[in-house]
């Protein structure tokens, strides 16, 4: 295998061994005392121990921001922007999953803009920022990242999604200058990531590829992507899930991941407005509740994207190509990778559906780029379904 190089929409190199570019280019881009971000859970493992034994080889100080909540907050962002001019940082690495970077990304945009968090918030920037040119210019500190699942595509988004705790809400927070300007896509980096995670982080990339492909924006470029990017899962996650040794399948999934951001530019759905206050308020993994709401939403907007999606299933090459088909493929994949089928098994119950629904009409994944338009009364029967595992229209 060699190290691919792609500049799609960052500067990427992609392959077993790409980590060891990550000292070239911190030179490269005048990186001299970097702070590290990463999650509490990769302490002790050996992704971080590789990328910290690169950066003390060729002399190159940093320090270590690891007070992270698993769906990072505005507060934690907060604790980094402390510790980045404590340090006297001239710049960031991030390695871990999507919480890692995403909170890099808003210590990035909040160490130089101390309004940034509130500025640049998701409504604002469509009321302020119509295209990335309108963005002004902050000269944000350069970030390399480095994922280790493979799931939320978040080093090649120019977003980072936080938690504002004491609402219990999560917030998205944009601008152009918070896109890594290096990526880099080392399986090795993944090999440790459990089954489970493998299996939930997997799934949260399919979701981003069918939600986007679903989006009834108009943008081919992304639609394309997102075609691809749902075969790549296709031939790669069970082999990931079974194998975690696998460079192939740890590759294919990285660079599947990867491709959904690019996705997902024409937006997000149903999916995403219900897994975005229910992860605030019950602190769940975002890929599982994603993995969890995905079929329930797919039979909510059934009537919409049925043909797309028979689209999709004849490039899949599945038996059953149609709607039904490609609704049972998501099935058994969930099934074969020991995916719950209800949020009652993850602990929820529908007690707040009210809540949940209002909240996900709310979410800009709902606003413009669901599918169809839904209520709220929608949602909160979605949320209910998704509760108790009923799927409308399915036979058990």
């Amino acid at each position: 295998m060699s190290v691919h190089y792609w500049n799609y929409p960052t500067e990427m190199f992609c392959g077993p061994g790409a980590l060891d570019l990550l000292t070239e280019r911190c030179h490269l881009l005048g990186m001299r005392n970097p702070l590290l971000v990463t999650d509490p859970g990769m302490l002790a493992l050996e992704p971080l121990a590789l990328l910290k034994a690169r950066l003390t080889d060729a002399q190159i100080p940093f320090a270590l921001f690891s007070d992270l909540a698993s769906n990072p907050s505005m507060d934690d962002v907060a604790r980094g922007v402390a510790a980045y001019h404590a340090g006297k940082h001239d710049s960031l690495i991030t390695l871990g999953g999507g919480s890692a970077m995403d909170a890099a990304k808003g210590i990035c945009l909040a160490a130089v803009d101390a309004q940034g968090l509130e500025r640049f918030e998701w409504s604002q920037v469509l009321a302020n920022y119509p295209s990335l040119a309108d963005f002004p210019h902050l000269n944000l500190p350069r970030l390399i990242a480095l994922p280790t699942t493979a799931g939320t595509g978040s080093e090649l988004g120019r977003e980072a999604v936080l938690t504002q705790s004491e609402l219990n809400i999560k917030r998205v927070i944009s601008h152009p200058e918070m896109l890594p300007a290096t990526v880099i896509l080392d399986p090795v980096l993944t090999r440790g990531l459990p089954p489970a995670l493998t299996a939930a982080t997997g799934m949260d990339a399919l979701t981003h590829h069918i939600e986007a492909f679903c989006s009834p924006l108009y943008h081919p470029m992304s639609s394309g992507v997102a075609v691809e990017g749902v075969r790549l899962i296709q031939q790669h996650l069970l082999n990931a899930f079974s194998d975690g040794q696998d460079m192939v399948a740890r590759e294919g999934m990285l660079v599947a991941s990867a491709m959904a951001a690019v996705a997902f530019q024409k937006g997000l759905g149903g999916v995403h407005a219900l897994a975005h206050p229910l992860g605030a308020r019950y602190h769940k993994h975002h890929g599982l509740l994603n993995a969890i709401l995905l079929p329930y939403v797919l039979i909510a907007n059934r009537a919409t994207i049925s043909t797309d999606i028979a689209r999709l299933a004849r490039y899949l090459e599945l038996p059953q190509a149609d709607f039904d088909g490609f609704l049972g493929w998501v099935l058994d994949l969930r099934q074969r990778l020991g995916i719950p089928h209800s949020l009652e098994e993850i602990g929820l119950d529908a007690d707040a559906a009210d809540w949940v629904g209002e909240q996900a009409l709310a979410d800009i994944s709902s606003s413009d780029t669901n599918a169809c338009v839904l209520s709220a009364a929608d949602y909160s029967q979605i949320f209910r379904n998704a509760v108790h595992g009923v799927l409308p229209g399915v036979k058990a």
